[in-house]
């Protein structure tokens, strides 16, 4: 593992910038940052913002000056750069169509309270606290979703837009509510769901399947009539089948919502979530889901149960 910092040319706030990075564990830049004291709120997504009167001292630390072409090089290579798509600022841009495409349907003059609504659980999933329950797996969960949508076309009975619009409403609120309390947070997500979308004139038959949906994510069980619960289930665990890349990304945000336990207990909880997992006999239930996604779920879980046992 090494720490990496390009020159400091990035003008902002009346100074400039460099780039503080790893080429191989987000984990070890944070512990070389606070040892160099370099505050929290500096971190952006795969790298920290550092200004230029740190960067001398930066160096003498132990972190290689680097251009910023081959910091980045690097910092692919590593599997350490997170792309795009994949960070919060773009996302949230990204979910605000996404917002507008689902053409709500709610009764007249409503259009300013579900703009107020849509930017309500845009900031509730940008909470500084969050790190992978944040917009970036909203926007995941949705495009899923429409991975799904594109593949049932082609191989069997399209889905009805009913069932879209369930699942992506559902996906809205799936997690809104994120206190790290199981089960508590589903169901105050859930109520949230009701209240809101009540309060907009939506169909009660739309609201309760929501609801439902929402619910039914705190055991990821759904009957197998239930095509928007399918298809919503599948969504949410669509990053379990991401590049092995992708998948290391995802493992370390969650281990950083559970910062505050010990790498101990990480280790034990982890690993009991993994093997309840891999003892489920489908991963993924609904027809539409891409035949590779359990092959490579599967896989990718058990390389990380392999690594915690070791």
């Amino acid at each position: 593992m090494v720490i990496l910092i390009d020159p400091p040319v990035w003008p902002a706030h009346g100074t400039t910038f460099s780039h503080l990075v790893s080429d191989d564990s987000v984990d070890e830049l944070h512990a070389f940052a606070r040892k160099a004291g370099i505050r929290d709120r500096a971190f952006d997504v795969d790298h920290y913002d550092v200004p230029a009167e740190q960067y001398g001292a930066l160096v003498a630390l132990g972190a290689e000056p680097v251009g910023g072409s081959e910091l980045v090089r690097r910092l692919v290579a590593g599997g350490v750069r997170v792309p795009a798509r994949d960070r919060p600022k773009r996302a949230r841009l990204t979910l605000v169509r996404r917002w507008a495409e689902l053409e709500l349907p709610v009764t007249g003059g409503r259009q300013r309270a579900t703009d107020a609504l849509r930017d309500e659980l845009l900031d509730a999933w940008s909470a500084p606290s969050r790190h992978y329950h944040d917009v970036t797996h909203l926007l995941s969960v949705l495009d899923a979703i429409d991975i799904m949508r594109l593949r049932a076309a082609e191989t069997r009975e399209p889905l009805a837009e009913r069932e879209l619009l369930t699942a992506r409403l559902a996906a809205w609120f799936h997690d809104a509510v994120y206190e790290g309390a199981a089960g508590d947070d589903e169901r105050a997500s859930a109520d949230l769901a009701v209240e809101r979308l009540t309060a907009l004139g939506v169909d009660s038959t739309l609201v309760a399947d929501v609801e439902r949906l929402v619910l039914a994510t705190i055991v990821h069980t759904v009957a197998e009539s239930d095509a928007a619960g399918q298809i919503l289930m599948d969504a949410d665990l669509a990053v379990l089948a991401r590049s092995e890349d992708g998948y290391a990304r995802y493992v370390a945000l969650v281990k950083r919502d559970f910062a505050h336990v010990t790498d101990e207990q990480w280790r034990a909880g982890r690993a009991s979530v993994l093997e309840t997992l891999l003892a489920t006999p489908r991963l993924f239930v609904s027809p539409a889901a891409p035949e590779d996604w359990e092959e490579r779920a599967r896989r990718n879980l058990e390389h990380e149960l392999d690594a915690l046992r070791r």
